[in-house]
């Protein structure tokens, strides 16, 4: 049996792949820029350990061997889920796995907009740190006694909300599946961009929720306050994100997703001083990969075999959570 790992994957990945590959099964790591040998390999494969180049009907038909798509993570966007289901290939994903990871780096997110980490780490670097103007370095605050929203409310936001407590902040949330959480309900959209002075997106991206960060939400929000988005870029609209960091209406942001990946070099939003920006790497750890692989392998032995996948997506959940987010989103934006 064979999987394709579509992935740049460094040593400790690599290490892992050889040192303990499942019985009878060989895996082949392809760069995600390498299309030639992509397609010269999926004819061969049984699996596809899928991360983040998309994957659409063109190339599972060059697969006709494909049982599994199998998600490195959760967000499944990136996938023509339609064409799999009609081509009878499995598509599931990793709900958890990478949890931690997203959580600590939301965080770390969070902390280096509002202490300008990005920023004066370039100025002490060319020797400028002690002439920064006082007004400069009083921009900088803390996340104590801030208000927090979330928006969708998962795992990553589960464990993230335990630590801010910690840290002194109060917390709000909106996710039209969720009931409850810290002793609090759901708020309507509108509600909770009044409140919050950071907003920390946690929704899948689905056509309900693209473009849920527009002109119209952004201005929504308080005046200060930092948006963080470690979930998927095509939830933001950059323009309009690039317009409100520019005129000073919100005080910055932290972004680890672009609606165009990857990124590049002449993006406006990576020229501003209050934007910290990383390039889709919340969810990659080694912790993370070691959880992965064993979701991975697992299903695939499960696909090879005809037993029920872990984490299967199927299109009607997939519906019903697209028009939860349909209803919640004209409720609140």
């Amino acid at each position: 049996m064979k999987a394709i790992l579509h992935y740049r994957a460094g040593p400790i990945l690599r290490h892992r792949l050889a040192e303990n590959p499942p019985d009878g099964w060989t895996v082949e790591v392809i760069d995600e820029t390498d299309v030639d040998q992509f397609a010269r390999s999926l004819p061969e494969a049984d699996v596809l350990l899928h991360v983040l180049q998309p994957i659409g009907r063109a190339q599972m038909e060059l697969a006709p061997r494909l049982k599994l798509i199998q998600k490195i993570g959760v967000g499944i966007d990136t996938i023509d889920l339609a064409a799999a289901e009609q081509l009878g290939i499995g598509v599931a994903n990793m709900p958890g796995t990478n949890s931690q990871a997203v959580a600590e780096l939301a965080i770390g997110l969070m902390l280096a907009v509002l202490r300008q980490v990005s920023a004066l780490d370039r100025e002490t670097r060319a020797g400028q740190g002690w002439s920064l103007p006082p007004e400069r370095l009083e921009r900088s605050g803390e996340i104590a006694g801030r208000t927090v929203g979330f928006i969708g409310f998962g795992e990553v936001p589960r464990r993230m909300a335990p630590v801010l407590a910690a840290f002194g902040a109060r917390m709000i949330f909106h996710d039209p599946q969720a009931q409850a959480a810290f002793g609090a309900s759901p708020l309507e959209l509108n509600a909770l961009l009044a409140e919050a002075d950071i907003v920390t997106l946690h929704a899948p991206l689905v056509e309900a929720t693209r473009g849920l960060i527009r002109a119209e939400t952004l201005a929504r929000m308080k005046e200060g306050a930092v948006l963080n988005n470690t979930a998927r870029g095509g939830l933001v609209d950059e323009a309009a994100l690039l317009a409100a960091l520019t005129s000073g209406r919100l005080l910055g942001a932290g972004l680890d997703v672009f609606a165009q990946e990857p990124v590049q070099a002449d993006h406006p939003l990576l020229r501003l001083p209050n934007v910290v920006v990383l390039p889709h790497v919340a969810w990659l750890t080694p912790e993370t990969i070691a959880r992965s692989l064993g979701v991975a392998f697992e299903n695939a032995r499960r696909a090879i075999s005809g037993e029920t996948l872990l984490h299967e997506i199927r299109p009607v959940r997939r519906g019903a959570a697209a028009a939860a987010f349909v209803k919640g989103r004209e409720k609140g934006a």
